[in-house]
């Protein structure tokens, strides 16, 4: 299959990753150091699950001079969706479907202004992957899985190959006929653990050991599961519980990617996490003041250092 990756960082590096070693045709594009690296010693992903090393891969800063691909995995930071949507257009246009593996719940519609809502699909990732130095990708634990599915306009024939080619690569990848349920899903739990590890600048194990830190995580998923229901999502009561049951079962050395950005001084992708649901909870005329408050104690950090 001819796949394109446009952001090659823990998401995108990882799993473009395990399609190139299985053969397929994998293009990366990124930028700067991480791009340079890329072409010069190649791939490396250190994992327990699909360790890649130093692998000859096909990587640039332009996605309009590549030939045409099948499917774009979508894995930009959130502030850069528009640029990453421009710049992915002509492969669109080309016939690819462009499926954003991003967090947040609101990429698969700006793409759709862009590109059109016939050429996105959606898709889930669940993996602790960061870009550990230019060119390698380091992934913690055993957690690394994919959903895809079709949205409105959807092409469910091609995501469907994409799902088969990433099982036949060894990679946890399933279609699901309710793609926007599992969006929020993330969603829920993503902005709850984004934010409380990023406020206490620590893992997941010491936020989800500690009883008060515990109870501000219940408190956030709670609220964005009642503005899931205001989008027409609905959650049943032991939802959260199972939420939790699943963040006690994760790595404890498990870093969100907003800790990481935050630790390393780059953007902050808060304004997409707990300030959409703030954002999206005014809109309703529904109170979230525990994520609002996690927005508000974020922002003086949302530019990176000064």
């Amino acid at each position: 299959m001819r796949i394109a990756v446009m952001g090659a960082g823990g998401v995108g590096g990882y799993f473009g990753g395990q399609f190139a070693r299985a053969g397929h045709e994998v293009a990366f594009i990124a930028r700067g150091r991480h791009l340079a690296a890329l072409r010069e010693n190649g791939l490396t992903v250190e994992s327990a699950v699909g360790p890649v090393r130093a692998m000859r891969v096909v990587a640039t800063d332009r996605p309009a001079g590549l030939a045409p691909v099948e499917v774009v995995m979508f894995c930009v930071k959130l502030w850069d969706v528009e640029a990453g949507a421009t710049a992915v257009a002509p492969l669109a246009a080309a016939g690819a479907v462009v499926i954003p593996f991003q967090n947040g719940v609101e990429s698969h519609q700006i793409l759709a202004r862009a590109i059109g809502a016939e050429r996105v699909a959606g898709g889930v990732a669940q993996i602790g992957a960061v870009i550990k130095s230019p060119g390698v990708i380091a992934h913690t634990g055993t957690l690394a899985k994919l959903r895809v599915g079709a949205l409105v306009g959807g092409p469910p024939p091609l995501l469907r190959d994409f799902v088969a080619a990433g099982k036949a690569a060894g990679i946890d990848i399933d279609y699901v006929d309710d793609i926007r349920r599992a969006l929020w899903e993330k969603f829920v739990f993503l902005v709850a653990m984004s934010g409380v590890t990023a406020l206490a600048r620590q893992p997941i194990g010491v936020v989800r050991a500690d009883a008060d830190l515990r109870a501000v995580i219940v408190a956030s998923m709670r609220e964005t599961a009642a503005v899931a229901a205001t989008q027409g999502v609905v959650f049943d009561e032991k939802f959260v519980d199972r939420q939790m049951t699943f963040a006690d079962g994760l790595p404890a050395q498990m870093r969100t990617s907003m800790l990481n950005d935050l630790v390393a001084g780059n953007r902050l992708e808060a304004p997409w996490l707990a300030g959409a649901v703030a954002r999206m909870a005014a809109a309703a005329g529904a109170p979230a003041p525990v994520n609002s408050t996690i927005y508000a104690a974020l922002k003086p950090y949302l530019g990176g250092a000064h």
